[in-house]
This record gives C-alpha cells, structure tokens and sequence, in this order.
C-alpha cells in the first residue's frame, strides 16, 4: 500500500499532472499513464507505464 503523503506529492513524469491510486496501480489525472508498483515502490518510469 502506497502512503497517502507520498501519492500527494507523486507526479507523472510524462506530463507533470498528480498522481492517484486505482487497482494497485499509480495512475495520472491528466495524460491516463497506469504506472505498475512493485513491493510496494511506485515504478515511475515513462517506459513501465501503460
């Protein structure tokens, strides 16, 4: 589980929007990237999104 403060200050890489949680994974508010998370570390790389 993501903490609440760190998804507060997560941005997308891609476009610069914020960041929220939806089926285990970080998803962007603007462009729609889904980044994966892995042992509980958000993978945020332009390349692991989907």
């Amino acid at each position: 589980m993501i903490d609440k403060e760190l998804l507060k200050i997560l941005a997308c890489p891609a476009c610069k929007a914020g960041c929220e949680l939806k089926d285990n994974k970080i998803c962007c508010t603007g462009c729609g990237k889904k980044y994966p998370i892995r042992d509980g570390i958000p993978v945020m790389l332009i390349e692991e999104a989907e």
